[in-house]
């Protein structure tokens, strides 16, 4: 038997990235998956693409009635929510003296707000329907420390590491686990941009932080989402059962907690 047979997972952030490769293998351990996400197109290719046990929807975590749609809809459709990811995510860079006010507010409405709001809604779905769930928010190594040119988004994914604990230390009497995944540095689409943030602000030619950084990892090479499957798939089984308000790095030995 499959170590998630029978279950649900809705997954946000999920048409690509990370994001898509925790859909894929749910889906390779018998769970049926919703691919959630605000670029709605790439969420209906990337569940065709998964077969008859993925679905998507059109997800704007800064919304409630987009929440409570996208919860309800995979609810119709599946009978039931088992597992949240809550990996949806946005990434900014700049020194402090150029921070503007609305990228703050972006950052936090999409990483924390997000994140607690997709909480909520799942969670009750859990207690009013007695089901003993699994949710894993996706932190980050950057929440474990500041960076020069990176403030807000490591104080929005401190939020999410203490989010994890406090909500974990809540809804465990209803049975339902609230974890958390911390990567380092991932490669993806994404990095494109990072890239050129590092590259404005310190003088970088175009791919030489992606390369620095690479080459910074105890393991040896940047991270793929495929590294951090592993961990997922576990947090979202019943092996994990007992493990309540933490949060697992997975970075190729960078970060040691």
């Amino acid at each position: 038997m499959k170590r998630l047979s029978g279950k649900t997972a809705l997954i946000t952030g999920s048409a690509r990235g990370i994001g898509y490769a925790f859909a894929e293998a749910y889906v390779n351990e018998g769970a049926k998956v919703c691919i959630a996400d605000i670029d709605f197109a790439q969420a209906q290719t990337s569940a065709l693409g998964l077969g008859d046990n993925a679905i998507s929807v059109d997800l704007d975590v800064t919304k409630q009635t987009s929440i409570d749609a996208a919860v309800q809809k995979t609810v119709s459709e599946f009978g039931q929510i088992d597992i949240l990811v809550n990996n949806a995510a946005i990434f900014s860079a700049a020194p402090i003296v150029e921070i503007e006010r609305s990228d703050f507010q972006n950052l936090f409405e999409v990483n924390v707000s997000g994140t607690l709001f997709m909480i909520q809604a799942v969670a009750r779905h859990m207690i009013e329907n007695k089901i003993k769930g699994k949710i894993i928010n996706m932190a980050s190594q950057a929440g474990r420390r500041g960076e020069p040119l990176v403030a807000v988004y490591c104080a929005s994914k401190a939020a999410v590491i203490s989010l994890t604990q406090s909500a974990g230390l809540n809804l465990i009497k209803h049975g339902i686990n609230v974890n958390a995944i911390s990567p380092g540095v991932v490669d993806g689409e994404h990095w494109d941009g990072v890239d050129a943030f590092f590259a404005k602000y310190e003088n970088k030619a175009p791919g030489q932080k992606k390369k620095e950084v690479g080459s910074s990892v105890p393991f040896g090479r940047i991270g793929s989402p495929n590294d951090l499957t592993g961990m997922a798939i576990f947090l979202a089984s019943d092996e994990a059962n007992y493990i309540v308000s933490q949060c697992y790095n997975i970075d190729g030995g960078q970060w040691m907690s």
